[in-house]
């Protein structure tokens, strides 16, 4: 695989980011990114290229481009159900904002009535004030104190329900995510690394909570605190107001022409950073065939190449912050500096008290504060924002068929379980050629139905039809008469048991496993079918027997133990329809023949389909299915197919040539024969 340099990767970036954002509706030239990197008519080329490969490749995740407004209306929609909490928690903001407005006065009242000698205003006159200066201050000070205690109370009253907002929303949303995800078709699915979903479920959808913060409650204080300090200020001189207002532009076209461009930036970085998860994910499952082939090092440098290119991201962003910031580190003491002189040179001439310019200057403080937070903070909501953006575009996924609304609910006991293909055709999704064609098929109750053939002759995907992994392309697949389309699809899904050559076991103990089919089984049930697929002796020698814990993926077991124990979860989970996919490639001869008698036993009034490339398992089988590019080329029982002198006997002919006994002498070839071959080659 070719790599390239992480300062390669990074030129593409900046090439494909100033792509987007012409592409973002509502977009103009100005909100374009500066481009670092100084853009050379090769770079274009080359990302030109690689764009128009993307743009053609059917199985690359849709990249919507959204615009802010419609972020925004996409979060609200998310509140539904949350709503209540949220008008709550601004009321009580409200409440403390506006009492946070009170004691910049109280220092007015300290300054011109009590140490100036000023009359207090009138309304305060009816209350009981001392005459005596110093307790006058302690007055003061005692009313401002309860007053600031008040508004502490209220303000941790509604950012402690704030806060708990934000974690039910990040748990309500991870788990629509994570339900979502479960849901989406196997392609998709396969296209996702593991990493990179616990990426996108772990930090993006908790990054989208925070937007509680950075969307709602803090710009709603800054509201209530910026009307409210205007108020005052007009009350003391519109002058003086107007220098604050004239701030308010700046942090409009702040947002406008230089904050939005963020926002592309963290989406990419946030997709890098699923990436370098899903590839260390990656390599650390493959660990083995990492290290047979000697690719260590080059796992190392894949991992450490990506992280480059997402810290010289990171970097940029940083800096496009840190310009804003730095601008508002500037504006907002300029200002505070040109007022306090224009309000002194006032005092000086009597026309504002020294109280008066105190206050103004508070004022002027809880003015600015919140406007220079916002531009500060802004990097942070556009990246949340990202966030939400790479959340709905899994969300805006198709999710895998769910049948019809209203679909037939079955009940296990009243399915007899006659699988049949009408005129099945099936194609994958971005793919033209068809993997099967014109499948016509009767699977009646109870009979195992073997496929044969070549690795690619489309067997597998014959079961992904029956378990209904896929739809077909065209045909219909029908269960007892009904279409699997009419069926309700969690139902059906009751309704089977599968095994597949590649087991997958989970981090757990193995009786955790067994059971993973039938989560309410007692350890009886669990003993009986371990038993069934003779899984019941290697268990008990190990350490701790059912509670034995085995790993990721069943990492302690052995390939033949790994495929028991999935046996022994079908066998436990007690499938109407049973698939077996190699169910038994990973067993010795001896293991092999021991578990087909009770498999036989499970198979009885069930309907199966069974893969096997070791002719021996499908010996008995009711019919015998060769496929061969698609298409059915030959069906029949084991004597039929072999009179019959075509593809499924030269299958035998070579095995058997393989197996080193003479087809001749044993022309019925039956199991008994062609068990001792296979015994001899052991």
């Amino acid at each position: 695989m070719q790599r390239t340099s992480s300062k390669s990767q990074f030129r593409r970036f900046l090439e494909e980011v100033r792509k987007e954002a012409k592409l973002r509706p509502g977009g103009s030239p100005h909100a374009a990114p500066v481009d670092l990197a100084g853009r050379t008519a090769d770079v274009a080329g080359r990302t030109a290229d690689v764009s128009a490969k993307k743009a053609d490749d059917p199985h690359r995740r849709l990249r919507r481009h959204r615009s802010i407004k419609q972020l925004l209306a996409e979060f609200w929609g998310q509140l539904r159900g949350f709503r209540g909490t949220v008008g709550g928690t601004l009321a009580a903001l409200s409440v403390a904002t506006i009492i946070g407005l009170i004691p910049p006065y109280a220092t007015k009242l300290a300054i011109d009535s009590v140490l100036d000698d000023e009359p207090f205003p009138a309304i305060l006159r009816r209350l009981p004030i001392s005459s005596d200066p110093t307790v006058q201050l302690w007055q003061i000070g005692a009313v401002t104190a309860l007053v600031t205690f008040l508004g502490i109370g209220v303000g941790l009253w509604g950012r402690w329900h704030a806060t708990l907002l934000t974690n039910k929303l990040t748990v309500a949303l991870r788990k629509r995510a994570f339900d979502h995800a479960m849901r989406l078709p196997l392609h998709k699915i396969s296209q996702i690394k593991s990493g990179g979903v616990a990426s996108l479920l772990r930090e993006d959808a908790g990054s989208v909570a925070e937007l509680i913060f950075s969307m709602i409650y803090n710009p709603w204080r800054a509201v209530i605190q910026l009307v409210g300090s205007m108020m005052v200020l007009a009350i003391v001189d519109w002058r003086l107001l107007l220098g604050g207002v004239a701030l308010l532009p700046i942090v409009y076209f702040s947002h406008r022409t230089w904050i939005a461009r963020i926002r592309p930036v963290h989406r990419r970085i946030k997709a890098k950073r699923e990436q370098v998860d899903g590839n260390a994910t990656e390599a650390f499952a493959g660990m083995r065939v990492v290290r047979a082939f000697g690719r260590e090092t080059s796992e190392r440098n894949r991992f450490v190449t990506g992280n480059h290119v997402m810290i010289r991201q990171q970097l940029l962003a940083w800096w496009w912050s840190r310009l804003i910031e730095l601008v508002w580190e500037t504006v907002v003491p300029a200002a505070s500096i040109a007022l306090l002189i224009y309000g002194g040179t006032l005092v000086l001439q009597g026309e504002l008290t020294l109280g008066e310019l105190a206050m103004f200057l508070v004022y002027l403080g809880m003015l600015l504060g919140p406007l220079a937070t916002l531009a500060a903070s802004a990097a942070s909501f556009q990246t949340q924002l990202a966030a939400l953006d790479r959340v709905l575009d899994l969300l805006e996924e198709d999710q895998e068929f769910q049948g019809e609304a209203g679909g037939r609910v079955l009940k296990p006991a009243e399915v007899a379980g006659e699988l049949v293909f009408r005129d099945v055709s099936f194609r994958y999704p971005g793919q033209h050629q068809l993997v099967l064609e014109d499948i016509n098929l009767r699977a009646e109750p109870g009979q195992m139905i073997a496929l044969v053939g070549r690795s690619g002759a489309g067997k597998s995907t014959l079961c992904n039809l029956a378990t209904r992994f896929h739809d077909p392309t065209s045909g219909v697949v029908e269960l007892d008469g009904t279409s699997l389309t009419e069926i309700d699809l969690a139902s059906f899904r009751r309704l089977l048991g599968v095994v597949e050559q590649d087991v997958f076991l989970f981090d757990g103990t193995i009786e955790d496993n067994i059971k993973y089919a039938a989560r309410d089984a007692t350890r009886n049930e669990v003993l009986a079918a371990a038993e069934a697929a003779y899984a019941d002796e290697f268990i008990q020698e190990l350490p701790e027997g059912y509670d034995t814990v085995i790993g990721e993926r069943g990492v302690r077991l052995s390939g033949g133990q790994r495929q028991r124990l999935a046996i022994a979860r079908a066998i436990l989970a007690d499938p109407r329809i049973l698939i077996l996919d190699e169910a038994t490639s990973n067993l010795d001869t001896e293991s092999e023949r021991a578990i087909q008698e009770s498999m036989k036993t499970l198979m009885q009034g069930r309907t199966s389909f069974v893969i096997a490339h070791r002719l021996s398992t499908i010996l008995h089988a009711d019919r015998i299915l060769v496929l061969d590019r698609g298409r059915i080329v030959e069906q029949g029982t084991h004597r039929e197919l072999m009179s019959r002198r075509g593809v499924y006997r030269q299958m035998i002919e070579r095995q058997a040539t393989t197996l080193s006994f003479d087809l001749d002498e044993t022309p019925e070839l039956g199991e008994s024969a062609f068990d001792a071959a296979e015994s001899a080659a052991s």
